[in-house]
C-alpha cells in the first residue's frame, strides 16, 4: 500500500502526543522523587527566547491539529493557551488526540495537491499540500516534541531515545 497523507500525518502525530504523554508521566515522577515544584519543570526553557515546556506542548498540539485544517474542510478545535498544570497539558493532548482520532484516511484523500497557503507577519507562502505537510507540518511538529524531550531531559529527568521514540509496534 503506497503512501498517504494520511498514513504521514494522523498517526505521526497519535504516536508523538503518547510518547509526550509518557515524558510527562516520567518528569511528574522525577519531581516528585526529587521534591521539586513541578512549575520548576512547566517553565522550564532551553534558552530565554524560547517557548517553555508547556508552550512546546501547546504547539505541538495546534500544529497537528491546524495542518488537518488546512488540508481539508474539517473545522478544528481551538484550544486556547491556558494550561497551568501537567493535569491540564494532559488534557489538552488528550482533547488533541480525540480530534486526530476522528479524521479518516479519506478525509486527506486528494490534499496533496490542495493549495495551502500560510501568511505570517512579514512573509506569504504557498505550498502543495504534499510540500506543507512534508517540509512544514513534520519538521515543526517533530521540533516542538523533541523541544520538550530536550527541556526535561537538560532539567534532569532520566528519560532517553526510547522515551522519545515511544513504543513501537
Amino acid at each position: 500500500m503506497p503512501l498517504t497523507m494520511y498514513k504521514l500525518s494522523v498517526p505521526a502525530f497519535i504516536r508523538g502526543f503518547s510518547a509526550l504523554g509518557g515524558l510527562l508521566d516520567k518528569a511528574e515522577a522525577f519531581a516528585s522523587e526529587k521534591g521539586m515544584p513541578l512549575a520548576e519543570l512547566f517553565e522550564a526553557r532551553l534558552a530565554p527566547d524560547m517557548l517553555p515546556l508547556a508552550g512546546q506542548i501547546q504547539r505541538a498540539s495546534d500544529t497537528s491539529k491546524n495542518a488537518i485544517g488546512r488540508l481539508t474542510t474539517i473545522e478544528t478545535p481551538r484550544f486556547p493557551d491556558e494550561e497551568r498544570s501537567f493535569a491540564e497539558l494532559r488534557e489538552r493532548i488528550a482533547k488533541t488526540v480525540a480530534f486526530l482520532e476522528t479524521i479518516r484516511p479519506g478525509d486527506l484523500e486528494g490534499s496533496e495537491n490542495r493549495e495551502v497557503t500560510l501568511n505570517f507577519t512579514k512573509l506569504k507562502v504557498t505550498f502543495t499540500g504534499e510540500d506543507y505537510l512534508l517540509q512544514f507540518v513534520l519538521p515543526n511538529f517533530y521540533f516542538h516534541i523533541t523541544t520538550a524531550y530536550d527541556i526535561l531531559r537538560h532539567k534532569g529527568v532520566p528519560i532517553g531515545k526510547a522515551d522519545y521514540i515511544g513504543g513501537l509496534g
